[in-house]
């Protein structure tokens, strides 16, 4: 598709996830581990992939190691000789001695990399978001609308839209307002529950968006930023600013219209339980759009008896290979790889990241417990709030989360 040979995709991976903290205590938010085998991230990675982009600049800057070392192992895919490339870019400060400022400034301080690059078009995602989706479709509606930036929407609950840069468009689906995370949102024409939000998934014409980052950069007071600064600018100065509805009618992607912001613990942890509901409102058995990630080399898992002869079981729980549960309970649960539940302990309602290892009678209820944590025989964690509020960080909603190298 001669439209996507003509299209760079742009990544900003370089947020500091304070919200996600202590799980971004050592690692960037989009190398988080997700649903058992997954980084953040793959989720955009694969849906460019499947999209038919081969051109990836992934911008880092916050604690980059362990999204480097992810990247290389699992996204070395593409063939550099014949054009294609996935490649992370640190911040370089080639405009001055600061850091990333915000979104557009990410690209601005870039622009060298974007006026070297043959592209037409510029597809600017996030790299922390779970959803499914056919930017090949957005690209071709882009095309076919002649607009100068077509930013992806969709309708969420009115007081979950807060939090959200929201749409007011027109019958032709032209954006007229763009309000960045206001405290009473405008509600969808007819719909007074629900408020069109932006998915932070932009598509610019490469000549447009060097203009406009050029004007933000001098722009005093400005916050270099897409949702903030950019996009109002732009719709106040009348120009071609289209909303895509996400979804479509066409594609190749099944259509389970799931997408989540899972920047805070609350919402990471719900993403995650969504993937273990009877019927997963997000796919992730579709054939052909498959969330590439890396597997490293480990056993199958299993569940055996314990030496006392204990029987062990596992209800509703995702479990990835190495994972070794020996006599124990692990209900409605998401286990990384290398985990192993002792004998008569408990595990409900918890992740666990790779390499925990789960003492025998030790009982965990609605954790969050980050790669390598030993949790003691016979600790308990998830019943008792005021001893967990001592010791470890726990969410609005009673998340309580275990950083990694915590020592009982």
């Amino acid at each position: 598709m001669k439209i996507l040979d003509k299209t760079l995709s742009i990544i900003l991976a370089g947020g500091i996830g304070k919200r996600l903290y202590p799980l971004t205590e050592d690692r960037a938010k989009p190398s988080v581990p997700f649903g058992g085998i997954y980084r953040i991230i793959d989720f955009t990675l694969s849906n460019c992939l499947h999209s038919g982009l081969r051109q990836i600049m992934i911008l880092t800057q916050y604690k980059s190691h362990s999204l480097n070392k992810h990247l290389r192992d699992g996204w070395s895919i593409f063939n550099p000789e014949i054009g294609e490339f996935i490649t992370a870019i640190p911040a370089q400060m080639r405009m001055g001695d600061e850091w990333y400022a915000g979104t557009a400034d990410a690209i601005f301080q870039n622009r060298y990399l974007l006026e070297r690059n043959d592209a037409e078009y510029i597809l600017i995602l996030a790299g922390d978001h779970i959803y499914r989706m056919d930017y090949a479709e957005m690209l071709k509606e882009h095309v076919h609308r002649k607009l100068d930036v077509t930013v992806a929407a969709m309708p969420v609950p009115i007081a979950e839209a807060k939090d959200f840069g929201v749409i007011e468009a027109d019958p032709d689906q032209r954006i007229r307002r763009f309000i960045e995370k206001d405290a009473n949102p405008p509600c969808m024409p007819g719909d007074p529950k629900r408020s069109l939000a932006s998915m932070g998934i932009y598509i610019f014409n490469l000549p447009v968006l060097l203009k406009v980052l050029q004007a933000d950069h001098f722009e005093s007071g400005s916050g270099h930023d897409f949702g903030k600064n950019i996009l109002p600018e732009m719709v106040a100065a009348n120009m071609n600013v289209g909303v895509y509805h996400f979804g479509g009618k066409t594609g190749r992607v099944s259509q389970d219209y799931y997408w989540r912001d899972v920047g805070t613990l609350d919402a990471y942890y719900q993403a995650n339980m969504d993937l273990l509901k009877p019927v997963p409102p997000i796919d992730l058995y579709q054939k052909d759009w498959l969330i590439r990630t890396y597997h490293g080399q480990f056993p199958s898992a299993r569940m055996v008896p314990s030496s006392q002869g204990e029987v062990g079981m596992v209800e509703n729980a995702s479990l990835a290979g190495g994972d070794v549960i020996i006599g124990a309970k692990v209900l409605r649960s998401i286990l990384s790889h290398d985990v192993r539940v002792e004998s008569g302990a408990l595990v409900e309602e918890s992740i666990l990241f790779d390499r925990v290892r789960v003492g025998s009678g030790a009982r965990l209820r609605k954790c969050i417990i980050d790669k390598g944590v030993r949790i003691s025989p016979g600790e308990t964690i998830g019943w008792d709030p005021a001893l967990d509020q001592k010791r470890f960080t726990v969410s609005e909603g009673g998340v309580v989360v275990v950083p990694k190298g915590y020592a009982f």
